[in-house]
């Protein structure tokens, strides 16, 4: 029998030979199409909100435009290569930059919950589920984020929207299942078994007896790291969890990164290896000092996020090719919504290509030589930890 590695690699060579990676699990459902349509009076208006600045967030939507250009909704746009450092930033530019005969990226209508702040979330979900209800002045949000999706998702407004990097949407409550999002104006994207894949593969890389894994002990927070999948798929592979907790909801985000960071050097000193998992307290502030403590351990690492981790010293992830794909996916989705498709009867599963991120200094810095088939499997290698 092959071992999820083995499978991801004869995946990886398929690519290579020319056959498509699976993206979109189905497209029965989809009838309505993706061909720019005019709006009977103005141009359909776009929305966002996010629970706070998150590395992959502005990664994301720069795909989703992409997209967009690429089934002709936009014109042609220069987008950006760097993050914009400001709270919707990019949003900003998109509404001055964006050209198109069919939609707007309404300036107003970018919405923030205080960067992760659960104080301020409140205040803000109500006003924008005022505006969403009363105002009738937006078409389609974009809910970026867990959080953002947990506002969203709910019978008081009936705005289509689009849940778009939400880590478990199942799990935190956005949606009902893989099959049915539970509300007509909602669909949320929807990868099954991609966090045991995940772990099933560090697995089968690394061999581990003991895996580390940081999370905060709440039911969001159990979501958000995927601690029930993590425990189901050591049960079956026959390896050991080591836990740490780390809150993140009602501290300062700087409490939040302080109590990761101990959390991470906790457990570099009692694990194998350790699955980086996502946590409001893991950012670009607390990751380096993270990566440090894991290298000073020669500890494996897995990045639950993705290769914008392994570029800064995290061992091994899963490419996401700056999202394009996940971005393809996102923007087929709004032209069929603004086609006329409801977004409950869109198919929300959505499959990954895989593709593998390796940063080959911090295989040095841990001790560990990669075998030529895991090179081969590599989509992404980086050669120096990125500050």
């Amino acid at each position: 029998m092959k071992t999820l590695f083995q499978w991801l690699l004869v995946g990886v060579m398929c690519t290579a030979l020319g056959v498509p990676p699976a993206m979109a699990a189905d497209t029965t459902q989809q009838p309505f199409s993706t061909a720019p349509k005019a709006k009977a009076q103005g141009k359909w208006r776009i929305g966002y909100y996010e629970g706070g600045q998150h590395p992959d967030h502005e990664v994301i939507l720069k795909a989703i435009v992409r997209g967009l250009v690429n089934l002709h909704w936009l014109n042609k746009i220069e987008i950006p290569a760097e993050d914009n450092p400001t709270p919707g930033g990019f949003w900003a530019y998109l509404a001055h930059n964006a050209v198109s005969d069919y939609i707007e990226f309404v300036p107003d209508a970018y919405y923030n919950a205080g960067d992760f702040d659960p104080r301020i979330r409140p205040q803000v979900r109500e006003r924008l589920i005022k505006r969403l209800s009363e105002q009738g002045d937006i078409d389609l949000m974009i809910a970026m984020g867990t959080w953002a999706g947990q506002d969203l998702a709910n019978d008081r407004h009936h705005v289509a929207t689009v849940v778009a990097a939400a880590g478990d949407p199942i799990g935190s409550g956005i949606v009902k299942s893989a099959e049915d999002s539970g509300l007509n104006h909602l669909y949320a994207r929807v990868e099954p078994d991609r966090h045991a894949r995940q772990v099933e593969l560090f697995h089968d890389i690394i061999g581990f007896r003991r895996l580390g894994v940081v999370f905060e002990d709440t039911p969001e927070g159990h979501a958000r790291a995927a601690v029930d999948i993590i425990e189901r798929t050591a049960a079956t592979k026959g390896f050991e969890v080591v836990k740490c907790s780390a809150p993140f909801s009602d501290v300062p985000r700087e409490a939040a990164e302080n109590q990761v960071v101990a959390c991470y050097e906790k457990i570099a000193m009692t694990a194998d290896a350790v699955y980086l998992t996502m946590h409001h307290g893991l950012n670009a502030r607390s990751l380096p000092q993270v990566v440090t403590a894991l290298i000073a351990a020669q500890r494996p690492s897995f990045s639950m996020l993705g290769e914008s981790e392994v570029k800064r010293g995290v061992l091994v992830g899963m490419a996401q090719g700056h999202y394009r794909y996940v971005g393809y996916f996102h923007a087929e989705h709004i032209a069929r919504i603004f086609n006329g498709a409801q977004p409950r009867l869109l198919s929300q599963v959505w499959l990954a290509p895989a593709r593998i991120a390796l940063n080959l200094k911090t295989a040095e810095l841990v001790g560990y030589d990669p075998s030529v088939d895991i090179l081969l499997a590599c989509d992404e290698i980086y050669s120096t930890i990125e500050q």
